[in-house]
């Protein structure tokens, strides 16, 4: 069982302990891919942990952007956040409906706005199932609490920064993508866009830090995971996938491990692959 950590990971039974905490805040951070055919809302609405409140990984966004979901401008992450009873003081626990997939991506945001009190739930909402903890399909009862944020810039990249990275050699870009995705063997998901990978990157891919019962992997094995891939963990790193979901755990799994200069390219492989003018690799890293 990995280490409580409020500030990264913690476990069901901490949140079962905590969870009469006054200043604890719950959040469904669930997102699953267009063609699941799943409803991450309404099976919030149908069944979450008590007084979770739901976060919209596609609302909580930056709307104006034609790529999927990106970071929102601090003022709306302030509004929505403020409007779900979330502020300054709060200790935050996102978990999301598959165990570990998309639940980092707001803890990722959080850490992009310079709030550092928030923890994903080791497991998910699967074990905290399986452990017969308490679930019901109430509403959170609402109290405004005013929140201050400072966006921390460093802890996000854009389609040039990549590029000269990529060019330069001078960060670690890794790609969470499935390897036959990253090798270029299947075409990608979303139309329109071409196949491969980053120049220079080495692939990790996402679920190769997450045990089979959807917890983490210890930090011995998620560092390991690492350098079996060829990452040199002495450069800055720079985390992709397909739409900035799953970089996002690749970006929580360096955190785990104690590296802390990290990046995610919001716009991955959607935005990469859709420039004809940017180079893509294909084959192993």
């Amino acid at each position: 069982m990995a280490q409580d950590d409020p500030k990264t990971l913690v476990s069901t039974q901490w949140l079962a302990d905590h969870l009469a905490d006054p200043d604890l805040r719950i959040l469904d951070g669930s997102w699953f891919m267009p063609n699941s055919g799943k409803n991450a809302r309404a099976d919030y609405e149908a069944a979450h942990i008590p007084n979770a409140r739901f976060f919209d990984i596609d609302a909580i966004a930056d709307t104006r952007s034609p790529l999927p979901h990106m970071a929102p401008p601090p003022e709306r992450f302030i509004s929505r956040l403020r409007a779900m009873g979330v502020g300054d003081g709060h200790q935050v626990v996102v978990y999301d409906q598959a165990g570990i997939f998309s639940a980092p991506r707001v803890w990722w945001t959080f850490r992009l706005m310079g709030k550092t009190d928030v923890a994903v739930l080791d497991g998910g909402l699967p074990k905290w199932l399986a452990e017969g903890r308490p679930v019901d399909a109430f509403p959170a009862l609402i109290k405004d609490r005013h929140m201050t944020v400072m966006r921390q810039p460093e802890r996000v990249m854009d389609v040039t920064e990549v590029a000269r990275a990529s060019k330069l050699g001078s960060h670690e870009i890794i790609d969470a993508r499935s390897h036959e995705r990253f090798t270029g063997a299947v075409a990608e998901p979303r139309p329109g866009l071409r196949s491969g990978h980053i120049p220079g990157a080495k692939n990790v891919p996402f679920n190769t830090l997450i045990n089979a019962d959807g917890t983490m992997k210890s930090p011995d094995e998620i560092r390991a995971a690492f350098v079996a891939a060829g990452v040199d963990l002495s450069k800055p790193a720079i985390t992709s996938c397909g739409t900035g979901i799953t970089a996002s755990v690749l970006a929580f799994g360096l955190e785990r491990i104690g590296k802390h200069d990290w990046s995610v390219y919001d716009g991955s492989w959607t935005e990469w692959g859709m420039y004809t003018d940017l180079k893509v690799a294909t084959g192993e890293a």
